[in-house]
């Protein structure tokens, strides 16, 4: 299999499912002839031509809007928002309208597209770039939120959106967009929504996490293993739908549980994990369950790795939960 990166993979996928089917349609800010910002949408342009890979204003709220009407009359839209942050503009788009239409219509139509972003720090790139908004969207009813750790998910799992009936928001883990590399299926690859991995097995603690602290967590994991922590991890892969039974059936072999994310940590999906965690597995747990997480405050430009939930912080969290 060749070894790819997650730009790579992206990229893969997209081509695919636009050769596949002819009703895949990219759109966005410099996706087409550029290529995007991060080059995922390369080689588009020139293979499917402007109607199906094409460049947009720079508004968000019109870039989801369009997409809106290009699924309604059967279409698959696939715009991207360059920054996760910069979705906020398009929020009433995403939540009052994409949410809301197979609702609304009783189940006579549906809304499906598939809104990929590049989320999260690491890059330097300030409070205006690097923030993780993905939880706005989990408390919407009506959108599925996926996060890909490695190559071979953001292929299987992008594939698997563009298929899917109903709107997908997929955020992608642009910190290590080339730094996460791994082997990938050739050809038709498909990843199901809504199934979490355990990717390490243990038998003293579960560690979960999505995205790029999935990678800081498995960091964790291993230096743990030195001290003699014997540590599950668990990649969710998928926020909305959750595999909550891939959680449940973890915490109650461990006993344990540490909830990793970088958003904030008031209100971050970590303390509604906690919450199904104490509400399926109380009798269970032998120590309380610990979020390891960004910060409550703007996402800082020169204190990056200060606000960060790195490997060397969650090792502390696998330390205290232990020895609790």
């Amino acid at each position: 299999m060749p070894v790819l990166n997650i730009i790579q993979a992206v990229n893969d996928a997209l081509k695919l499912e636009m050769r596949r089917d002819p009703s895949v349609v990219v759109l966005g800010e410099d996706v087409g002839r550029f290529g995007g910002v991060f080059r995922a949408t390369t080689g588009l342009h020139e293979e499917f031509g402007p109607d199906r890979a094409m460049d947009t204003p720079l508004a968000e709220s019109g870039i989801i809007g369009t997409a809106v009407g290009m699924a309604l009359y059967g279409l698959k839209p696939v715009p991207e928002i360059q920054f996760a942050d910069f979705i906020f503009p398009a929020m009433d788009q995403i939540v009052n309208e994409v949410a809301k239409y197979r609702y609304r219509s009783g189940g006579q139509w549906s809304c499906p597209m598939v809104i990929r972003s590049p989320y999260g720090g690491g890059i330097r790139g300030g409070h205006y770039h690097s923030q993780s908004p993905e939880t706005h969207f989990i408390h919407t009813p009506g959108l599925k939120v996926v996060v890909p750790a490695t190559p071979e998910d953001a292929k299987g799992l992008l594939t698997s959106a563009i298929r899917d009936p109903d709107p997908v928001l997929f955020l992608e883990p642009k910190r290590v967009y080339r730094a996460a590399r791994g082997e990938v299926p050739e050809g038709e690859y498909l990843v199901p929504l809504g199934k979490a991995r355990v990717t390490r097995a243990g038998h003293q603690v579960t560690l979960i996490a999505w995205g790029a602290m999935w990678h800081e967590a498995d960091q964790a994991a291993r230096e743990a293993e030195a001290e003699g922590i014997d540590v599950e991890v668990l990649d969710l892969r998928s926020l909305q739908p959750l595999d909550v039974e891939a959680i449940e059936h973890s915490v109650l072999k461990t006993g344990r549980a540490v909830v990793v994310h970088e958003a904030p940590r008031t209100c971050g999906f970590g303390a509604e994990i906690s919450a199904l965690i104490q509400e399926r597995c109380f009798l269970h747990l032998e120590a309380p369950v610990l979020r390891v997480t960004g910060l409550d405050t703007p996402f800082p430009y020169t204190l990056e790795n200060e606000y960060l939930p790195r490997a060397p912080r969650i090792l502390q969290a696998l330390r205290r939960t232990v020895t609790f």
